[in-house]
């Protein structure tokens, strides 16, 4: 996580606390002061036709408020000493209350792994149970409210309309998809399959930026249950070693997250940190020349290289321009003419046939022009991908599930649902005759890292008899 994505954070407690607990746990924070050097400047060219960097707005406030707050993520927000001084003064909240919260938020943290368990909703629902329980819910409202604008402070609104190409220089990543794209003046340049964060600390949404490549950040574990034999606590871990989470480079792209390396292949297609965009070293290694180029910097494969030798360095380089990254949440995308319906990981009830009319209304077709069979394929798939990442129904009330790590089953055993991995098939794929030659591009030179790759047959109309 980033200095700036940390100062975003603690803006809006809950969302700020949460964020630096998963933050700390996960690897996805950002390195103090005394961990980075001054910054280099690559802007030794033009940038070419980056969009400005979107600034935050009501609406983009508005946006960005479904972002779910959780105990992991407001406990990472407590990791920046200011926001304990907001929920006093804006909040009028007591010291007692303050302290209450902070021991919640890092009681529900200290009961996860690097890996997370739970659902995103029952994530949510535990973190409004217990902060309604320490501050009153009446302060907790006003609570939430506050940390949802200071989640969304540093984003702004995406565009209403569904599966939108962009028309400018962007980064745009699509979480269901587990894609990440680099669009140049409009066109697609480079796909990546990347990993995502754990269902207790999403990837948001909305528009952040990129304006800084940050090589060889170190990691300091927290002095923290999960760290105890895995880690020494405290102790700086250098760039490059196999305990640095961050990898070789984290590009901090708003609180709290970031895209950076460090993940091994089979991380890629699934969840892989806590908030960020997660590479392996090699991608995020190619990812960086490519950023830099985009935002107006000369950087190459050989600086790069250097800068991997001398680990024990860090170094900022810092973009003439800021590159827009669009962090999107769409489960139903039409690509090159064929229809794509995706896991829906995040429990956010997307795949509904309200929302497949949209998607097919930005390309003139209606639900009804579609033959039989097609709509047939079309509503099963909307039912098998509306489950969540453990297979169960999205219907946005799960049933309450015990605390990680603070309940057991009648036999004396943790009973603890995991989310490490996500259960079942994550996308189905449906030809449509009336979308040829219409939607989202497919990917385009596609790094994936060297992950196992699962075929995904298009569903084919039956032949009639």
């Amino acid at each position: 996580m980033s200095i700036e994505l940390l100062k975003m954070i603690l803006k809006s407690p809950l969302a700020l606390v949460a964020a630096l607990v998963l933050l700390a746990a996960s690897g996805c924070t950002t390195a103090g002061p005394a961990n980075t050097a001054a910054p280099t400047t690559a802007n030794t060219s033009p940038a070419p036709a980056a969009s400005p960097a979107p600034s935050a707005s009501p609406a983009a406030n508005a946006a960005a408020a479904n972002l779910p707050v959780t105990l992991p993520v407001l406990d990472a927000m407590f990791a920046d000493e200011s926001f304990a001084g907001e929920l006093k003064s804006k909040l009028q909240l007591t010291d007692e209350q303050v302290e209450n919260l902070r021991k919640v938020a890092g009681e529900e943290r200290a009961g996860l792994d690097e890996g997370g368990t739970g659902t995103t909703p029952e994530a949510t629902r535990r973190a409004s149970e217990k902060i309604r329980s320490v501050i009153g819910p009446e302060k907790a409202t006003a609570f939430n409210a506050f940390v949802s604008e200071r989640w969304a402070a540093g984003g702004a609104a995406l565009d209403a309309k569904p599966n939108s190409v962009p028309t400018d220089t962007r980064i745009v990543v699509n979480a269901p998809a587990y894609r990440m794209d680099v669009f140049q003046n409009g066109k697609l340049m480079k796909t990546y399959k990347v990993g995502i964060g754990y269902p207790e600390f999403p990837l948001p949404q909305g528009m952040r930026k990129a304006d800084t490549i940050i090589f060889n950040p170190t990691w300091t574990p927290p002095d923290e249950p999960w760290v105890k034999g895995k880690f020494a606590p405290g102790k700086k871990v250098e760039a490059g070693s196999k305990d640095n989470p961050l990898g070789p480079i984290k590009i901090p792209i708003g609180l709290p997250s970031l895209i950076h390396g460090g993940k091994a292949p089979a991380k890629l297609g699934g969840f892989a940190s806590h908030g960020c965009v997660g590479l392996t070293n090699a991608q995020v290694q190619d990812f960086s020349v490519v950023l830099a180029s985009l935002g107006g910097g000369q950087l190459t494969p050989e600086d790069v290289a250097g800068y991997a030798k001398t680990k024990e360095e860090t170094k900022q380089v810092k973009l003439a321009s800021a590159v827009p990254v669009e962090l999107r949440y769409e489960t139903i995308v039409v690509e090159d003419g064929r229809l794509h319906i995706y896991r829906d990981v995040y429990d956010k009830g997307t795949n509904t046939e309200e929302n497949l009319r949209r998607v097919l209304e930005v390309y003139g077709v209606k639900l009804e022009d579609l033959s039989e069979q097609e709509r047939a394929q079309v509503m099963q798939a909307l039912q098998a991908m509306a489950r969540d990442a453990q297979g169960n129904p999205t219907d946005g009330q799960p049933s309450p599930s015990p605390s990680p790590g603070k309940e057991k089953n009648e036999k004396g055993e943790k009973n603890v649902r995991e989310t490490k991995t996500i259960k079942g098939q994550k996308e189905v794929v449906i030809d449509i005759a009336a979308l040829r030659g219409k939607g989202y591009p497919a990917p385009v030179n596609l790094d994936t890292g060297g992950a196992p790759q699962q075929k995904q047959p298009a569903a084919q109309p039956k032949k009639k008899a």
